[in-house]
């Protein structure tokens, strides 16, 4: 459990670290592109490439929150399902 436990905290650290990186930039591409038209087109994929993050940063959190809950609404004994190892190794692969 304890393995899991420092798993779970880092990758919420990780992504919590990611969003913020993420908002910086995506704050600096708003500011560049209110400057006129031709700065949108020209940025505007970088911006979506940013949305996208964010929008899967959540779904890490989301998956997260589940492994959480899963886990602690379970005996001691029956630990988490193959599904939920999956679904935090690939989280932790993402955050790296």
């Amino acid at each position: 459990m304890k393995d899991l436990d420092a798993y779970l905290t880092e990758v919420v650290h990780n992504i919590r670290e990611d969003r913020e990186v993420t908002k910086e930039l995506l704050s600096d591409v708003m500011q560049y592109m209110a400057q006129d038209q031709h700065s949108h087109k020209e940025v505007g994929q970088t911006a979506a490439k940013y949305v996208e993050t964010l929008q899967r940063s959540n779904e890490q959190l989301v998956k997260v929150s589940s492994i959480i809950h899963k886990r602690e609404s379970r005996t001691e004994n029956q630990g988490l399902s193959d599904k939920d190892k999956n679904d935090l190794f690939e989280i932790i692969k993402e955050t790296q």
